[in-house]
């Protein structure tokens, strides 16, 4: 069976992590929100959605170094649109679900980047493997709403997502690229 996946999960973390790290008090919108993963597969893009995420944030575009972020993503929410792949994706070669039902971050430093966008930098846990981040978000704000936006490119091996036959990047890429947007009306 042929495996439309790629690190998303990773990009996922980093991505709703990140992006929703500067939300002040923000309760996140998750009709309007969204976390893609995109990776190849023989050269072929796949885009992945996590469906399941929580999010604390804490943010003040005033005070951006104050500002905080504890994302969990629920490893098992990930959908690529078919549930045989689905399935697979769960097992132990990749996210392993059962043993490791989430995967998170945790913003150290929000900082500055000109205009409406920042640097947020944090650590992202998948599978018991942690590593450091930044990821570049835009924020824009209207209203009560804030909306984060941004991209982080992530190599899934280094968190020990694809083992086995599917440690070998010729058929699925190590890269992958996690896009964001969030919604968050603010508290």
């Amino acid at each position: 069976m042929k495996l439309k996946l790629n690190g998303w999960m990773l990009a996922a973390v980093a991505a709703a992590s990140l992006a929703t790290a500067t939300g002040a008090q923000a309760q996140v919108d998750m009709a309007k929100s969204s976390v893609v993963a995109t990776s190849k597969q023989m050269n072929v893009p796949t885009d992945g959605k996590f469906n399941k995420f929580t999010a604390q944030i804490a943010f003040d575009p005033a005070k951006p170094a104050a500002g905080s972020a504890n994302i969990t993503i629920d490893t098992g929410s990930y959908d690529l649109g078919d549930d045989d792949y689905n399935k697979q994706v769960r097992g132990k070669e990749w996210f392993d679900s059962a043993t490791y039902p989430t995967a998170t971050f945790v913003s150290s430093a929000i900082a500055p980047a000109g205009g409406n966008q920042y640097k947020v930098t944090g650590k992202i846990t998948i599978k018991g493997k942690s590593q450091s981040v930044t990821v570049p978000v835009t924020i824009t704000q209207q209203g009560a709403t804030e909306t984060f936006d941004g991209s982080l490119p992530i190599k899934r091996t280094q968190f020990d997502v694809g083992t086995g036959e599917w440690k070998d990047t010729s058929v699925v890429a190590d890269d992958v690229v996690i896009k964001f947007h969030i919604v968050a009306a603010r508290k």
